[in-house]
């Protein structure tokens, strides 16, 4: 998941970008509503994690700037202010979920999976595709009764290929999930990854459509019984 994380504290947004990278998030951060108009102007974004109390303004305004102007991005308010009153006048300004600090990041991160489940509309957390099952919250698969371990970017890309079986997926979508918007992309890391994830899912699991992108193999059709 592409995340943007505002937030001024540096040592706690440093703690966010490396706690949140590791559980098999995307994330970009800044420190200001300026900052924040900036990246969410120039980077596609699938949630922001949002402060309330920002050096020049106010997280809350940012939000209800954001859903006046239309934006339906999930936003995970994440703040000191969490009083219910507080609560209360996040998630009714447009906040979808609300935690106060200090918080476990480990939750943090399965908050941020269930507001992308509700995106999706999943019930559950695994994400299913022609044999394999994917955890997002453990980053692995299983397949044919067998574990597979994947890097961080191979699981990015897994990931976004399974949340939309049968479409393809041009290759900067691909970089979007794997690149900060400040980052210098690598030309050839997408086929890397698509190659180790052949590797271990089979060869003809992820297919090339030359010109175009990526996408899922469909699954084998069922011989009919006579």
């Amino acid at each position: 998941m592409r995340l943007l994380i505002v937030e001024d504290d540096d040592m706690l947004r440093d703690g966010l970008t490396v706690g949140l990278r590791l559980a098999g998030f995307s994330p970009d951060a800044v420190s200001s509503v300026a900052d924040a108009r900036a990246a969410l102007a120039s980077g596609s974004f699938e949630a922001m994690v949002l402060d309330l109390m920002l050096p020049d303004g106010s997280g809350l305004d940012l939000l209800q700037e954001m859903r006046a102007a239309g934006s339906s991005l999930p936003v995970l308010v994440l703040t000191a202010r969490d009083q219910a009153c507080d609560r209360v006048a996040g998630l009714d300004g447009g906040a979808d979920d609300y935690l106060g600090k200090p918080f476990e990041l480990d939750e943090l991160a399965a908050r941020l999976r269930a507001i992308l489940r509700r995106r999706q509309g999943r019930a559950e957390n695994l994400v299913r595709w022609n044999g394999l099952v994917l955890d997002p919250a453990r980053m692995l698969g299983q397949m044919a009764g067998r574990e597979i371990d994947f890097s961080n970017r191979e699981f990015t890309i897994l990931q976004a290929l399974m949340e939309r079986p049968g479409a393809i997926l041009a290759k900067s979508m691909l970089e979007d999930r794997l690149y900060g918007w400040q980052e210098e992309v690598e030309s050839n890391t997408v086929e890397v990854h698509i190659h180790k994830l052949r590797a271990k899912l089979g060869a003809g699991y992820i297919e090339t459509l030359r010109g175009a992108g990526y996408r899922l193999a469909a699954p084998p059709r069922e011989e009919s019984a006579g």
